[in-house]
């Protein structure tokens, strides 16, 4: 479970820095998406087609990669908190994208598909989003040979 904090801005403020919050093209997937390409991997962006409208779609390789933020996806190992103001709304809306996440996850393996997810976390640090892209490729090669 995520920590509470207290909120330093009004709700207005708040408001102002949500909305400005992406959800596709991140930082963390863009640096993705550069480390496969320049390893000749070829990929889809953000396919409708695909429950939850993964991140990267490899079809060559039949994987699917979710780049999750550690807050929005309820990452707890990070240390990321809970806005003080409005918990209830928060602890209930990460309960549901967890939950959405393991559907979308399940779908998608019955569907024949390896799912892997890479988190915020693993990738901001360069040191750790070398290890983690390095198991990230072996990932997407076994997969291939299996």
């Amino acid at each position: 479970m995520l920590l509470r904090m207290a909120d330093i801005f009004d709700k207005y403020t708040r408001s102002n820095i949500m909305a400005k919050v992406k959800s596709i093209n991140t930082k963390p997937e863009i640096l993705v998406r550069k480390f496969l390409f320049a390893n000749g991997f070829r990929y889809r962006l953000n396919d409708k087609r695909y429950p939850g409208k993964p991140d990267i779609v490899l079809p060559k390789y039949k994987t699917i990669i979710f780049i999750h933020g550690c807050f929005w996806h309820g990452h707890n190992v990070c240390g990321k908190t809970i806005p003080a103001s409005n918990t209830e709304y928060w602890t209930a809306k990460i309960a549901r994208n967890i939950a959405r996440d393991q559907t979308n996850k399940l779908k998608l393996k019955d569907l024949g598909w390896n799912v892997i997810t890479l988190w915020e976390c693993e990738i901001k640090n360069k040191q750790i989003a070398e290890n983690a892209l390095k198991i990230l490729l072996a990932k997407i090669i076994t997969n291939k040979i299996n």
